[in-house]
């Protein structure tokens, strides 16, 4: 059994990173060398520049395996998805080597994808996040936000189906790219304004009417301005949970179980309590070692 190895979660613009010694992390180590940022070097190239520290250690090699985009076809080797419904026990069977790396053993952990009338969704790095939580913490649905939040429908230990809402990506854009965040200054925390922002979003039908008045409410003196990306917050949010609430009809008899970091998770906590959904919680980073560590040891079997 592999005892000792590497596992990176490998995302577009960030890197995380974990030595293992059997189940004990003995390192870790973060990285804004994303796929996006890596300015024209090879992939090989900033592996070795983020990872020959540890490598030395290891004079007769280390496993290593990664997941993430980095398997996209923006990384390093585009590395197939499995196609759902897929069964978690499954993914192992098909990691891809990374020949590049020879002698050292590597592998890039495949995404899953849908591809079906009225879904076509994809992921990288959730999936290794699943394999774990689902062994902790089993699940009928699963949440999982971020940038592109997903929603994932298991049967069993079998992804049946996922969505993904940009919500992440459109609170970001809306602040930093439009005419919703123009003029608002300084931002600051606001539990009351995202409450009220989520309260708004979760019983609305038509949200992008209320985009634009998010702008207008602080011109005109109804919100202030400096509690603006916690009102949208709340706002997408909020209708995010009810939308899905509507996609996944037995939601709140299953529940669900959120997987990310705690300031996101105590935000999707109260949205789930809102919409009257059952949750519990795992923190990203747990999961996606655990999952990382299961990949690993299925190798050998």
């Amino acid at each position: 059994m592999i005892e000792q190895f590497i596992g990176v979660d490998w995302g577009s613009t960030n890197l995380r990173a974990w030595l293992f010694d059997g189940d004990l992390c003995v390192d870790t180590l973060r990285s804004e060398r994303g796929v996006t940022r890596f300015d024209g070097q090879p992939p090989e190239a900033i592996f070795h520049q983020l990872f020959d520290n540890w490598l030395a250690q290891y004079p007769d090699g280390i496993p290593v395996v990664m997941a993430g985009m980095i398997g996209s076809n923006a990384g390093w080797i585009p590395t197939p998805y499995q196609m759902c419904p897929a069964n978690l026990s499954q993914i192992s069977h098909h990691l891809m080597p990374v020949t590049q790396l020879a002698p050292m053993r590597a592998w890039i952990v495949p995404g899953l994808a849908i591809n079906q009338d009225g879904n076509c969704n994809v992921m990288r790095g959730e999936e290794t996040q699943l394999v774990g939580a689902h062994a902790q913490k089993p699940a009928a649905y699963y949440v999982m936000p971020g940038t592109h939040c997903k929603w994932v429908q298991m049967d069993g230990d079998t992804v049946a189906d996922f969505r993904t809402v940009m919500t992440g990506e459109l609170h970001h854009l809306l602040i930093n790219h439009s005419l919703v965040g123009a003029g608002i200054g300084v931002q600051r925390e606001s539990q009351q304004a995202f409450r009220q922002g989520m309260e708004v979003g979760f019983n609305e039908t038509h949200i992008i009417r209320r985009l634009f008045e998010t702008r207008a409410a602080h011109v005109l003196g109804q919100l202030d301005p400096s509690v603006v990306q916690e009102w949208l917050s709340g706002l997408l949010i909020g209708n995010e949970v009810a939308q899905m609430q509507q996609q996944y009809a037995d939601v709140n008899q299953r529940g669900v179980t959120i997987i990310g970091n705690q300031s996101l998770t105590s935000r999707y906590r109260e949205a789930l309590a809102l919409a009257g959904i059952p949750h519990q919680a795992i923190d990203g980073d747990d999961a996606f070692k655990s999952g990382i560590r299961s990949l690993v040891y299925e190798l050998e079997n």
